[in-house]
């Protein structure tokens, strides 16, 4: 066995503010002193590795001296810690309100998993009644979960849980209902910009415009709105795009996909912790 020496790229404020959250979540749990193999420092140091570089779980067991399956349960530890620390929908967009915001941008991402038997059977489209890979997203051509966030203005401001990776963003958003949420902001003025995906989604989320069998051609106003609605979202592409290069553990998550929706807003805290809160 040959010894390296490394440097993990995240600010030493981080591993703080990871290992406070830790403690906190010891007290919760009425752990007694002395009773953990590593320090809450040092388990924030593994979660840390763990996001940052994806370091496989057995080898970060083996350089802190503990077992696999202590360092799993530690991780899943900090996981639940840091996603309860997450944003709730409704108070980001009664905050977006209060500070004048016009519009927040609706977007759907697909997180890649590990291969998984789970299958179900098609209720809709021209497969209805086949039996399909519950967690393969046809279009990603790939296994992974849903995941719906929120952008304002290209930083992300709001995750959701997941969904297997064979639902679509509109279904997905209807069944964490945060089309009821969003529809109600933009009867405060709070309006909402989404892709096609999102079409007939409901009042105040703004879709482009389709094109139809009668319409192959749209007319030129509807082009022109297209093209400065498609400008105004592209934002929302950067801020999962600021999530899944700065934590590499999101790009391909190899623990349970049930857990996708917890490792993403658990990486949502540290990005907003790293950025001083500015949203």
């Amino acid at each position: 066995m040959i010894n390296y020496a490394a440097t993990l790229d995240v600010a030493h404020e981080l591993v703080w503010f990871v290992a406070r959250v830790l403690r906190a979540e010891r007290r919760r749990r009425g752990t007694r002193r002395s009773r953990r193999a590593l320090t809450v420092y040092w388990q924030a140091v593994l979660v840390l590795r763990w996001f940052r570089d994806a370091t496989p779980v057995h080898r970060l067991a083996a350089d802190h001296r503990i077992s696999v399956a202590t360092a799993y349960r530690y991780l899943h530890e900090a996981l639940t810690a840091l996603a309860a620390q997450a944003p709730d929908l409704h108070e980001v967009l009664t905050d977006r309100r209060a500070q004048g915001d016009t519009h927040v941008i609706l977007d759907g991402t697909l997180i890649p998993c590990d291969r998984v038997a789970a299958t179900t059977t098609k209720t809709k489209g021209k497969n209805r009644g086949q039996t399909v890979h519950l967690w393969y997203s046809g279009k990603h051509r790939t296994f992974g979960g849903n995941i719906q966030f929120l952008p304002p203005d290209g930083f992300p401001l709001w995750t959701s849980e997941v969904l297997p990776g064979s639902r679509n963003d509109l279904s997905a958003a209807r069944d964490h209902e945060i089309v009821g949420a969003l529809t109600a902001a933009a009867a405060k003025g709070l309006k909402t910009l989404a892709d096609k995906a999102y079409h007939a989604a409901g009042i105040g989320i703004h879709t482009p415009f389709k094109k139809t069998a009668a319409q192959p051609t749209l007319p030129a106003r509807q082009r022109v709105y297209n093209l400065l609605q498609s400008r105004a979202r592209a934002l929302g592409e950067r801020a999962m795009a600021i999530l899944k290069t700065r934590w590499s553990a999101l790009r391909r998550v190899t623990l349970c996909p049930h857990r996708i929706g917890t490792i993403v807003q658990a990486a949502l805290v540290l990005t907003h912790h790293e950025h001083h809160g500015r949203y």
